[in-house]
């Protein structure tokens, strides 16, 4: 059991076995992080500071210095290295994060220390491990799906809202690096967006195909869970794209009286 922050330890499930050791170092509460929720990015909350916490793992620490390094985090203001170094300078072990994990918490870096689920990056990031959880899309979550949004006008079918498109890097990316689009005139044609429920029917059990209007039939753009290449040369993963072209944009405009 090794003191990583005031009031904090990282020990192993061999501490509980130690109560002289636990009531020495003044641990009121324990952490065990051998099972966690399929959720990304749930942090160590405030209270800490009000406690003396010990957190530990069954077998191995990747989980606890998980948790640990989103702890520091927060409530430092850490980048993902900064907190990882201080880490490793209290444990002086060679125990680390592991790959996955690492991934979460440059996620949680990137929406700085906040678990937003709304936010464009976790959405993208969230579909982006689907296709590993699910190869042969045959069980997609619904939860996955955004939810159809209301349709005003009669003539009209609403496809999705504002808050589905998922913005990527103009020109960024892998194509970039291949020289995909060498133009410095880059434009995006093409909408990417989270899967909306409409979609549900044709998404299933299918890597790739297009999306048609489920008014007309008429043909609004494609996917595919492996990634596609946006007009200005962005390379995008998973990709649902409906064509500027083949939609209609509705702002909406507050009138002031």
């Amino acid at each position: 059991m090794l003191l990583v922050d005031p009031g904090l330890y990282i020990g192993t499930v061999a501490d509980l076995n130690d109560s002289q050791g636990l009531a020495a170092a003044a641990v009121t509460h324990i952490l065990s992080v051998d099972s966690v929720d399929p959720a990304p990015l749930v942090p160590a909350d405030g209270n800490f500071r009000r406690k003396w916490v010990n957190v530990l793992d069954e077998a191995g620490r990747s989980r606890s210095a998980t948790i640990i390094t989103s702890y520091l985090m927060k409530k430092h203001q850490l980048s993902f290295t900064e907190a990882s170094l201080r880490l490793k300078a209290a444990k002086r072990t060679s125990s680390k994060v592991n790959s996955g994990f690492e991934e979460q918490l440059c996620l949680y870096e990137a929406l700085h220390c906040e678990v937003d689920t709304s936010s464009p990056l976790y959405k993208q990031y969230r579909l982006s491990k689907i296709i590993e959880k699910y190869p042969e899309m045959r069980h997609i979550p619904r939860e996955l799906f955004a939810a159809d949004p209301p349709t005003a006008a009669p003539l009209k079918r609403a496809l999705f809202r504002g808050s589905s498109v998922l913005s990527h890097s103009v020109g960024g990316g892998g194509a970039q690096a291949f020289g995909y689009r060498k133009s410095r005139d880059v434009q995006c044609t093409s909408y990417f967006i989270e899967p909306v429920q409409w979609m549900e029917p044709a998404l299933v059990g299918v890597m790739d195909g297009q999306l048609l209007c489920p008014k007309c039939s008429s043909k609004l753009g494609s996917f595919s869970w492996c990634g596609d290449r946006c007009s200005c040369g962005s390379w995008v993963t998973p990709a649902f794209q409906l064509h500027h072209n083949r939609v209609d944009e509705i702002r909406q405009i507050n009138i002031q009286k």
